[in-house]
């Protein structure tokens, strides 16, 4: 593997101490929708890697895209010390803004089980995860609310400033790239503002991975293996979870995620629906 490296890889790689003349092989992973996703092997390492690219320079991304590989590495920093029991990867070097480098995990998405999955393994698994996301929302932020790859600006004070700059941020982005919403922007923006009473009962900022589909949760031998792709994560309030969580459905029917969640101290905050 002497010759025809791919240039960026092999530069992601010699940042965690991987020479290129060790790599026995590589091949690009299907699924990713941001960054480019590399499986590679090598002869000094038992295990496999796993490198993401970001997009190159010039491709325009959003507002609080900016730096994402650094809190993905961030979080499974945060999470190795302060919920070890949560099952991550490992980063192997510091993230750049181009590039991550980090341990492969055992397991396949649960997203590609498909049928394969009794009732009871499933309901087995749903409760595992939930006192994995209990474990998750346990770790406090102390500087404040918000991505922590300032992004958008310094951790807040409060959840809702932090809430609503996000979503300021998404509105901006859809103007700058010329999205079609279904309503205009200043009303999207102040149905959000009038929301401000419920963001301020959210006063401890507690980590969120924000991204917890069965995509990014990782099977092995009917246990949750890891928790994979945590780019979006930020401090904030738990019950944003719970979207991703239960895609298309209602948390609120997924009975055995929330007993072990549950059962592990997990609680969530006060749900309201505005039309």
């Amino acid at each position: 593997m002497s010759t025809g490296a791919p240039e960026r890889l092999a530069a992601a790689l010699a940042a965690a101490g991987v020479v290129w003349s060790e790599v026995d092989a590589y091949e690009e992973l299907d699924g990713g929708t941001f960054n480019t996703v590399f499986r590679v092997r090598s002869s000094g390492r038992r295990d496999g890697i796993v490198v993401k690219l970001a997009p190159g320079a010039g491709v325009p991304v959003l507002r609080y895209e900016e730096g994402i590989l650094g809190t993905e590495a961030w979080f499974y920093d945060v999470v190795r010390d302060g919920a070890p029991e949560v099952p991550t990867p490992v980063a192997l070097a510091p993230a750049t803004a181009g590039h991550l480098v980090m341990s492969e995990c055992a397991g396949r998405p649960w997203s590609e089980l498909g049928e394969g999955m009794s009732d009871d393994e499933r309901r087995l698994l749903r409760s595992e995860l939930g006192r994995h996301v209990a474990g998750l929302h346990s770790l406090k932020g102390d500087d404040g609310f918000g991505y922590p790859a300032l992004s958008l600006g310094p951790l807040r004070a409060t959840w809702r400033e932090a809430f609503l700059g996000m979503v300021d941020a998404v509105l901006l982005d859809a103007e700058r790239f010329g999205v079609a919403l279904p309503r205009p922007v200043d009303e999207v923006r102040e149905l959000f503002a009038g929301q401000g009473g419920s963001l301020d009962e959210v006063t401890v900022p507690r980590l969120v991975h924000f991204d917890l589909w069965d995509g990014n949760i990782l099977v092995e031998k009917g246990r949750v293996s890891a928790l994979i792709d945590a780019e979006r994560a930020f401090w904030g309030d738990p019950l944003a979870e719970f979207v991703s969580l239960a895609l298309f459905d209602d948390i609120e029917r997924d009975e055995d995620f929330l007993a072990g969640y549950r059962a592990a101290g997990g609680s969530r905050s006060i749900r309201r629906t505005c039309i």
